[in-house]
């Protein structure tokens, strides 16, 4: 009784799947990091001109994608440079291919001036990121500490 209830469970989820490979048009509401690595990415309303390939995902301390980083073609004239694209100026389209495969495109919704002022990914980004994130943390600290400390003031006057 508990095998048929297994294979009946599988079945049903492979059927799904099945059906939901052949409706992806809408998000799929989660992603593998590997189906994004190297994703080519293109200008929302753009010439078709591939800009370059996703090259990383940069991550916060809770897990949230922050940013891409994007290799660069010789579009624009950035030869090959890895830049740092934010959340804010990039989207993701999936599209199904007619061999049933699955191509996601990175859309970036900068201009190319935008894009030529985004920073580059090197060291230097790098760190002075994480000094940033370490600086917002500790104000972020202090501040509930000092809130803590005058609600708990305000409660012991009473």
């Amino acid at each position: 009784m508990h095998k048929t209830l297994l294979t009946t469970a599988i079945g049903t989820a492979i059927l799904g799947l099945a059906m939901n490979a052949q409706a992806q048009t809408e998000p799929q509401g989660m992603y593998s990091a590997d189906d994004i690595l190297d994703a080519k990415v293109y200008f929302v309303g753009g010439s078709g001109d591939e800009i370059g390939e996703v090259d990383d995902i940069l991550f916060d301390e809770e897990m949230r994608i922050t940013a891409l980083v994007v290799e660069s073609g010789t579009t624009l004239g950035l030869g090959g440079r890895e830049i740092v694209v934010d959340t804010d100026h990039f989207s993701l389209e999936t599209h199904n291919e007619t061999d049933g495969d699955v191509e996601h495109r990175i859309m970036l919704t900068a201009t190319p001036e935008e894009v030529e002022q985004f920073p580059a990914y090197d060291r230097d980004w790098w760190e002075q990121t994480k000094a940033n994130a370490q600086d917002a943390w500790n104000t972020t600290r202090d501040g509930a500490e000092s809130a803590w400390q005058r609600t708990r003031a305000a409660v012991e006057g009473n």
